[in-house]
């Protein structure tokens, strides 16, 4: 690569990954850079006449190589940003998208003391609810031993090691415990879906946490058919669907007792959470 300064570096990064095709070229690599070097972004305009050292321009190299496989850029830099706060992310677990906001946003507007988050992977979803609303506790589920050591991790960078509990293993399977509100955006793109997506999520993330095969609603007719033993009564549960899945799921909720079946929608008028509640 180029040139020894911050400036000349990162137009040369931008013009390498823009020539291969990668999304966002300028965006990335300025993320990257600033990583590398330890600082923000943003600061990067103002440092483009400093120097890069040999040592810092081989790791900088090294970054854009594993970006130019498509490797997603929070895994080059191990965070990823949700809902205010940095997590810690990689290929154990699948990244919190800025659309799951939408699934916290409804469970704060609810009345809850406990959670139980199922398929929880590196906790974003479970940890944001915990770290918005004090004095509440919660339990997080995942059949990934290696997600449940990076949802742990977040936890414990967030300070909430004393308010959850994580544990292995599949959705709410031999649970006896009750909760005010369960949480779940279980792995629900369809096959050919799958097939399709983009090479980040296909190549980098765990297939597990993105695709149960077939058309995608496995989970929810699992996880429908244990909420009566989990859930209290008049407690809510939250689902995060695709964006042609909320017929389906409401049936699988209704033909469990639940009622109160709403449909919640995202930015763009795609139905993207299911919200329900338990009877009393």
């Amino acid at each position: 690569m180029a040139g020894d300064t911050v400036a000349s570096v990162l137009r040369q990064a931008t013009q390498t990954l823009d020539h291969a095709g990668v999304p966002g070229a300028a965006r990335d690599a300025r993320v990257v850079l600033g990583h590398m070097m330890g600082v923000a972004p943003s600061r990067l305009g103002i440092m483009g006449p400093d120097p890069v050292s040999a040592d810092q321009l081989a790791l900088f190299q090294a970054l854009i190589d594993r970006r130019l496989a498509r490797e997603p850029v929070s895994h080059l830099t191990g965070q990823r940003e949700f809902y205010g706060r940095s997590f810690q992310v990689g290929p154990d677990v699948l990244d919190p998208r800025p659309e799951t906001e939408m699934l916290v946003e409804a469970a704060l507007a609810l009345p809850w003391d406990t959670v139980l988050d199922l398929g929880t992977g590196s906790g974003a979803i479970l940890l944001t609810l915990l770290a918005e609303r004090s004095g509440t506790t919660g339990l997080g589920r995942d059949i990934s031993g290696p997600a449940l050591n990076i949802a742990t991790n977040n936890a414990v960078a967030l300070g909430l090691g004393a308010r959850v509990q994580l544990e292995q293993g599949s959705w709410a399977d031999g649970l006896t415990r009750r909760f005010d509100l369960v949480t779940c955006n279980p792995p629900y793109i369809s096959q050919p879906e799958y097939d399709a997506l983009d090479p980040e999520p296909r190549l980098w993330e765990p297939k597990i946490a993105l695709t149960p095969g077939g058309d995608g609603l496995q989970p929810y007719s699992n996880v429908s058919q244990q909420l009566n033993t989990v859930l209290n009564p008049g407690g809510y549960i939250l689902f995060e669907i695709g964006p042609t899945q909320a017929k389906a799921v409401a049936g699988y909720l209704s033909a469990v007792g639940f009622a109160e079946i709403r449909v919640i929608q995202d930015l763009d008028g795609r139905d993207r959470v299911i919200h329900a509640q338990k009877p009393d």
